[in-house]
């Protein structure tokens, strides 16, 4: 970007604090957003940092980057419920915060803080409606929850049992957390299976623990026979769906995410109006409409 005196500006410099980086769907919104910031007019040069879901570490990462005078932060939190220390300590410092894919769990973000998100109740009911008329409104479910503390597993499954709660016939017979893991996913539906529980179908928080649990069936030779939902629409998701693993997923934006919040850092650097709230809306995938999200 040219200066009114005729001087280059330098790149922003961003700094982003990512839970963990060993997350599938969170290493495409990584990927994303480095691509976005090779796009913005004058540069911006995007520092990563992996927390290591380490609640601790990713504070420590966000003070260091107030420490180096960032134009501006956007983070992935470990904890949604431990983020008010980082948006004191940056909103002192007056230093744009963004945060995207999990909103904090305070109701009310201060000046200077935006969020980038999708709606997990949503995802939930667009997930649970889908298997709910394939179920033909009985039968039991098992739950596989995401990260216990991440208020996505809390709003995705909230969603899915409002709308378990319109079906007197459908039980939930078990919920675990498979912390967002395949291996966890397939390990907790291979317990089920051989404690002998009987279930129609397994509801999922996100792709990598449905697949876990798809690979549980195909073993158990019950391929057919258990509907499989995910979340995401990771590409895995989508090979999944289209051999006949998983019956649904459903599509978290993870490019829409990438651009809403570099797109507000950059705003916010440069001291334009953005909107505090952004949401990027799910969208629900099927052996249907498959092929149009691999285009994604």
């Amino acid at each position: 970007m040219l200066l009114a005196s005729g001087v280059m500006a330098a790149p922003l410099k961003i700094g982003v604090a990512m839970s963990q980086f060993d997350d599938t769907w969170l290493t495409y919104l990584r990927e994303s957003m480095g691509k976005d910031a090779k796009a913005v007019p004058g540069g911006a040069d995007l520092q990563f940092q992996d927390a290591r879901a380490d609640v601790v570490k990713q504070l420590s990462q966000v003070e260091d980057f107030i420490n180096q005078k960032v134009d501006a932060i956007i983070v992935v939190p470990v904890d949604t419920a431990a983020t008010s220390k980082m948006i004191e300590e940056a909103t002192q410092a007056k230093i744009p915060l963004i945060f995207v894919n999990r909103r904090p769990d305070q109701p009310h973000l201060p000046a200077g803080v935006v969020t980038v998100t999708s709606d997990d109740l949503e995802a939930g009911h667009l997930q649970m409606n889908y298997l709910a008329e394939k179920m033909g409104g009985k039968g039991n479910v098992m739950i596989l929850l995401g990260d216990l503390s991440n208020n996505s597993t809390a709003n995705r499954t909230k969603g899915v049992k409002e709308i378990i709660a319109k079906y007197p016939d459908i039980k939930v017979q078990e919920e675990q957390t498979g912390v967002w893991l395949r291996d966890k996913g397939m390990n907790l539906v291979n317990d089920w299976i051989t404690q002998g529980k009987p279930f129609n179908a397994v509801v999922s928080n996100n792709d990598e623990m449905a697949i876990g649990a798809a690979m549980a069936l195909e073993a158990a030779g019950m391929k057919g026979k258990v509907l499989v939902g995910g979340v995401d629409g990771t590409p895995d998701g989508l090979n999944a769906i289209k051999k006949g693993d998983l019956a649904v997923s459903v599509f978290q934006d993870a490019a829409g995410q990438a651009k809403g919040a570099v797109e507000s850092a950059v705003k916010m650097a440069n001291k334009q109006p953005v909107e505090q709230s952004v949401v990027i809306p799910y969208q629900l995938i099927t052996p249907e409409n498959v092929a149009q999200f691999a285009q994604k």
